[in-house]
């Protein structure tokens, strides 16, 4: 099976309109460049993301936010786009807030095959709204329920043509984790290589959980704020 991709755009070929899709990241650290742009340029709309953050507003998911082709976002963390901001509180944008921690287990119970599991944050609050509670061991929990995704864009260091994928440094953050969960994984690597020369010790992601996997291409790694002090 051929898993190399030539480019983002055809990697992204079966993406339909209403796709509930991972993006991989967090903040701008990891986040899968060439693939969001390609969707930007698709003019795929009514997407759902299931993502940490939604970007900035000229970069990340912020630019599929400046083309209205996002529906729904559910999130942890996104306090750093205006536009995100401006449709949000004009009703024109469906936001789904999950505790960052909360985020990451749901998406794992998905790729786990979990039903859901119990956890004692948000108890109390709107995050628990119309959610199961459950008391344990004198503690409350409240239930919450695996994320899915028709597809997961993650981005990594390098990768191998059976889709094994290595990451580095802080740039892994929650690309493992959506790269098992999506009904079909598609990988962006800054390196691609033969089967064979990645040390199987090394491999973060393996290829089973990856069904496509392309060579990016002009990464700008953006820092959302650089904050640096006198020498």
């Amino acid at each position: 099976m051929n898993k190399v991709f030539p480019d983002a755009a055809a990697a992204l070929h079966d993406v339909q309109d209403g796709a509930v899709v991972m993006a991989g990241g967090f903040g701008l650290c990891g986040i899968p460049e060439n693939l969001i742009t390609s969707l930007r340029d698709r003019g795929t709309k009514d997407l759902t993301f299931v993502s940490n953050n939604a970007g900035v507003d000229d970069f990340g998911l912020g630019l599929l936010l400046a083309t209205r082709q996002v529906k729904k976002m559910i999130s942890s963390y996104v306090g750093e786009n205006k536009e995100f901001e401006r449709q949000f509180l004009a009703g024109e944008l469906e936001v789904e807030l999950t505790p960052q921690g909360t985020l990451a287990e749901r998406i794992r119970a998905a790729s786990a095959g979990l039903g859901g599991f119990f956890t004692p944050t948000g108890v109390g609050t709107r995050v628990a709204e119309g959610k199961e509670t459950r008391q344990i061991d004198g503690r409350t929990y409240v239930f919450e329920r695996p994320l899915h995704a028709d597809f997961a864009i993650v981005k990594a260091w390098k990768g191998d043509r059976h889709g094994n994928l290595v990451f580095r440094k802080t740039a892994r953050n929650f690309n493992p984790l959506m790269a098992m969960a999506g009904k079909v994984t598609i990988a962006e690597v800054e390196e691609l290589v033969e089967v064979g020369e990645i040390d199987p010790d090394h491999v973060h992601t393996p290829g089973i959980f990856v069904q496509r996997i392309l060579q990016g291409r002009d990464y700008e790694k953006r820092i959302e704020q650089r904050t640096t002090r006198q020498a």
